[in-house]
């Protein structure tokens, strides 16, 4: 019996020992909105310049207690914007990290000679690219000063957009 106790002993520290190791951890939980809305998006959580977990908002990402920036994006947008918030996540406990971003809907329409030209729409913010279009696509883009700078044949037209929340704009390009 006296080798059964050390055994039962040994047992049960490893059992709360366990136990404890799971309670030295807890989750961070985010979400995204669009101008108010539920939206989908993603985040990643760093730690001392590293990552340490990402995945989709509204699905509980398990991390070690401590501090860490969590990186919150919006899906499904040119300019991709993200927002980056500090937290401290205790043992046991759930952190709800949020954003909400402004956004609109961007369209630029290329007419040549009355009719319906193609050609290339560059988007840009102050001078950093944010990305190219077609004529007649519509891009989601964060609220904000724009230039968009629309080349048919050897031609070009720029034009100053300010795009506001929940606006859909449509800028006509004449060639």
């Amino acid at each position: 019996m006296s080798a059964l106790v050390p055994s039962i002993s040994l047992a049960l520290t490893l059992f709360f020992w366990a136990g404890s190791v799971g309670a030295q951890s807890g989750e961070i939980v985010c979400s995204v909105t669009e101008n108010g809305a539920l939206a989908r998006g993603t985040a990643s959580v760093g730690r001392n310049g590293k990552e340490v977990g990402a995945g989709a908002c509204g699905v509980a990402l398990s991390v070690p207690a401590g501090k860490y920036k969590v990186t919150l994006r919006l899906d499904g947008t040119l300019d991709n914007p993200s927002k980056t918030v500090e937290v401290e996540v205790s043992p046991g406990k759930r952190v709800p990290v949020a954003a909400d971003f402004k956004t609109g809907v961007l369209e630029v329409r290329i007419d040549s000679k009355g009719q319906r030209g193609p050609g290339i729409v560059m988007i840009n913010r102050g001078s950093q690219r944010i990305g190219t279009l077609g004529s007649g696509v519509g891009a989601r883009l964060s609220a904000g000063q724009y230039e968009v700078i629309v080349r048919l044949g050897g031609e070009e037209r720029r034009y100053p957009v300010d795009l506001r929340p929940g606006q859909r704009r449509l800028v006509r390009a004449q060639f």
